[in-house]
């Protein structure tokens, strides 16, 4: 069974990250995507909160061959406990390829059978980053054409500030 993992913070999810994990499930038996636990990042969501939104939008998919799970301590460690052999990274830009390319050549340092294998971006989606979507609802503008619609009203609750 081919079996890889996606591992990005997903704060929060986006269309762009979505259309990543659908791809790259078709591409292997069984895709988990890896949410990280990082007490030096402030996130908008918990763990658990983008695990779930994670699941929801899956779901909504129908991707019955990927899994969500949280991913404590080192990834090329994570990798190989759960018997991964590809990491998937999307690529959006040049500068993201020169950060994920020396995380690639560091896994491969720390699991030397692990692969990386960078999937472009669709076009559509080559501007769009959590980042943008935070900023874009904190000033209360239209986040719907960029997250999945299935979990907009949970994110537009929490970073439009209307819980």
């Amino acid at each position: 069974m081919k079996l890889a993992v996606y591992p990005g913070s997903f704060d929060p999810v986006t269309l762009g990250h979505l259309d990543i994990i659908v791809r790259a499930s078709r591409i292997f038996d069984q895709l988990i995507v890896g949410v990280p636990t990082n007490p030096e990042k402030h996130a908008s969501f918990t763990v658990e909160e983008r695990m779930e939104l994670l699941r929801r939008a899956t779901q909504a998919e129908g991707l019955r061959n990927v899994e969500i799970d949280k991913v404590d301590g080192l990834l090329a460690d994570y990798a190989k406990r759960r018997g991964a052999m590809v990491v998937v990274k999307g690529l959006r830009a040049l500068s993201d390829f020169e950060y994920e390319f020396q995380q690639a050549l560091t896994n491969k340092k720390l699991n030397p059978e692990l692969e990386t294998m960078f999937l472009a971006t669709s076009a559509e989606n080559m501007f769009l980053s959590s980042s943008m979507v935070k900023q874009v609802a904190g000033f209360g503008g239209d986040i719907s054409p960029f997250v999945p619609s299935c979990i907009l009203e949970t994110i537009q609750d929490r970073l439009c500030g209307r819980l």
